[in-house]
């Protein structure tokens, strides 16, 4: 098990992570950052540019997979294969990064 302690000065939440994959530590830390602050679209769209909603995903992308915070999908428009990142609720996909 690992350990991680997010703070941000008012509270302070611990993550533990059975560490058998070894992207889990990273992606549970992101995960409790992007979820702990959600953000509404035109917020995210000012931070990370593009952002698509479900339907949107699903109009543009054929998802492969999911690994929170992160979904891996192949763009319909060209079959390019990448990963976007993605928050809870309200879900909002952004980031696409091609693989």
């Amino acid at each position: 098990m690992t350990t991680i302690d997010a703070k941000d000065g008012s509270f302070e939440k611990t993550v533990e992570a059975n560490t058998v994959d070894p992207t889990e530590v990273a992606r549970r830390q992101r995960q409790f950052e992007i979820n702990d602050d959600p953000g509404e679209r035109s917020r995210l769209e000012a931070q990370y540019g593009q952002v698509w909603d479900t339907d949107e995903l699903r109009r543009d992308f054929t998802v492969e997979g999911f690994m929170a915070p992160f979904v891996v999908a192949r763009r319909k428009s060209d079959g390019v294969r990448g990963s976007l990142e993605f928050q809870h609720s309200p879900r909002f996909y952004w980031g696409f990064k091609e693989a």
